[in-house]
């Protein structure tokens, strides 16, 4: 346990949340909260594509909203830090696609020892080494390439719904030049709202139902180990803790907790294994929207992190009527207001990326996750992170700390050295 990161504790906790509440971390973790569960919809149609009952899809997402949502109320908490948990999606698509091949019992056991693994690794301090391997910019990289579709989903709506998108981009800009003291988020999701209610938005398909989580026994097999297991495992060491590590970091946080995250995220994906779920992670993209300055004071944005846990769980078990009222929402509306939270994110993902720094690599790992390719079944964050790492070892082998001993260098461009 001597690698594991100390913290704040829980103990004064709950006097300093409500110490530190403020409309602005309100607001970034309501935002976060509902973010993660409309990103429930990726699991329902992963499972669905994959032909997975549709009452195994529903108890799927119910144990990652609360399971998940537990763990988002302590870690935040106990660190102070704006640290939300959620599940890997990457790793989602490869849970189902893998469970029709073999078998849900296996894919759970191959679930528990990936998680195994990464509580191994965090209780064992390689973090930090994988942090030296992996260096910030090439990890902002993957992480603004990740990000940027986010930016795009916002704006891409002016062309198909110029009106509404309008209304709420320029409420939260007008709003947050003129109205200091009401957070811009709200400003623009309560434009977004008025305007539904006076367009008229059909909610006669909302149904209301209750869904709790199921125990289930996991089995192993090696199959599923090797298809799924190990690269479930790889993408929760070396992609789910830099990028949440990279994005709290790039949001002005020296200290972040990388081996107690991996080895908390671990002990959890071991929990979820016996309750249909396949991992416990950081969650990068809501890390973003509670990290940003959108959620107020930097030493109080760790409450818009538990209030995101307390949403998932709060929402979990109502999840059936949470998504038919999700659907029943313009695409539009939650786009716009994710893409808002993430903005200045992403404008500071860009220029930790572009520093000067293992440029070539940070722009391959930048292209890569923009693209969203896949290869041998596993998604694009994670190929961003290995084979920017890879470019940038033949082509900037001197910018690796490890290599030199000593703090990296600013070096000459690719064009200077190329001449």
């Amino acid at each position: 346990m001597k690698h594991i990161e100390k913290g704040v504790g829980l103990r004064s906790a709950p006097r300093d949340f409500l110490r530190d509440l403020n409309g602005d971390n309100l607001s970034a973790g309501i935002v976060a909260g509902i973010f993660g569960l409309s990103a429930g919809i990726i699991h329902i149609s992963a499972g669905t594509a994959a032909g997975l009952d549709s009452h195994f899809i529903m108890i799927w997402v119910v144990s990652y909203l609360l399971i998940n949502g537990l763990f988002g109320l302590f870690v935040p908490a106990y660190y102070r830090l704006p640290l939300p948990m959620a599940n890997s999606i990457p790793g989602a698509l490869l849970f189902a696609a893998i469970i029709p091949v073999v078998g849900l019992e296996a894919a759970l056991g191959a679930t528990l020892v990936a998680g195994a693994i990464a509580l191994v690794a965090g209780l064992a301090g390689v973090m930090s080494l994988v942090m030296k391997l992996i260096p910030m910019p090439i990890v902002m990289g993957m992480v603004a390439g990740i990000l940027l579709k986010f930016g795009l989903n916002m704006v891409a709506p002016l062309e198909s719904a110029l009106l509404p998108a309008a209304i709420m981009i320029l409420a939260f800009f007008l709003s947050a030049r003129l109205l200091r003291r009401m957070p811009p988020l709200i400003v623009a999701m309560l434009a977004g709202i008025a305007y539904m209610a006076m367009s008229g938005v059909d909610l006669t398909g909302v149904e209301f139902s209750v869904t709790l989580p199921e125990f289930i026994m996991p089995e192993f097999t090696l199959e599923a180990f090797l298809a799924y297991g190990l690269p479930l495992a790889l993408i929760l060491v070396g992609m789910e803790t830099p990028a949440g590590v990279g994005l709290v970091k790039g949001m002005g946080y020296k200290e972040v907790p990388a081996n107690a995250i991996t080895a908390v995220g671990g002990f959890a994906t071991m929990i979820s294994a016996f309750f249909n779920l396949h991992s416990t992670c950081i969650a990068a993209p809501a890390t973003g929207i509670c990290a940003s300055p959108e959620a107020g004071a930097q030493d109080k944005r760790w409450v818009a992190a538990v209030i995101t846990g307390a949403i998932f769980m709060l929402g979990a078990p109502f999840y059936g009527y949470v998504v038919s009222l999700i659907q029943a929402m313009p695409g539009y509306f939650m786009a716009i207001i994710a893409g808002l939270a993430l903005l200045r994110v992403i404008s500071s993902a860009m220029q930790m990326t572009f520093m000067g720094k293992h440029e070539v690599g940070a722009m391959f790992s930048f292209l890569i996750a923009a693209s969203g390719l896949q290869i041998l079944g596993i998604g694009a964050s994670f190929w961003a992170l290995v084979l920017g790492v890879f470019v940038s070892m033949i082509f900037e082998a001197r910018d690796f700390e490890f290599t030199l001993g000593r703090p990296w260098a600013k070096r000459p461009s690719l064009e200077k050295r190329s001449g």
